[in-house]
């Protein structure tokens, strides 16, 4: 089990994981072992509730598939399991990014003394700028 917070985790069975070669400091080994990791997390067919998968969608829409697969690629460490504990950190700092609802945003006017201030300073604004202004005759 993946614990995404104390309420929720994830079943191990809903993330796929393969290794690749990554490129980077290795010396020698770099050619021969698969350290990179690609996770995969079907968003579709996961446990997460829809208004979950929905902002998850939106946060990471450019790591997102065609056919809804998240892919988290993690290739910071020259450890395999590093690189592992890296990608599954990440999946699950966005999916608790995803679980905070947005704030609505609730409509507002402007008072009646800042409708005011905004037209006063208009007018004043006008009176320099008119000031400026080359007077006809006056050369």
């Amino acid at each position: 089990m993946l614990v995404i917070t104390p309420t929720l985790a994830l079943d191990e069975s809903e993330i796929r994981e393969t290794f690749v070669r990554a490129s980077g400091p290795g010396g020698q080994n770099v050619n021969k072992v698969s350290s990179a990791v690609q996770l995969h997390f079907d968003i579709p067919h996961s446990s997460l509730s829809p208004d979950v998968q929905a902002r998850l969608w939106k946060l990471a829409a450019n790591r997102i598939s065609a056919d809804g697969v998240l892919i988290l690629d993690a290739r910071r460490f020259r450890a395999q399991e590093q690189n592992r504990a890296d990608a599954r950190a990440r999946l699950v700092a966005l999916i608790q990014r995803a679980l905070e609802k947005p704030k609505t945003r609730r409509a507002t006017k402007p008072s009646r003394a800042q409708k005011a201030r905004r037209l006063e300073n208009k007018r004043r604004r006008s009176q320099v700028k008119q000031t400026r202004r080359a007077q006809p005759g006056a050369d």
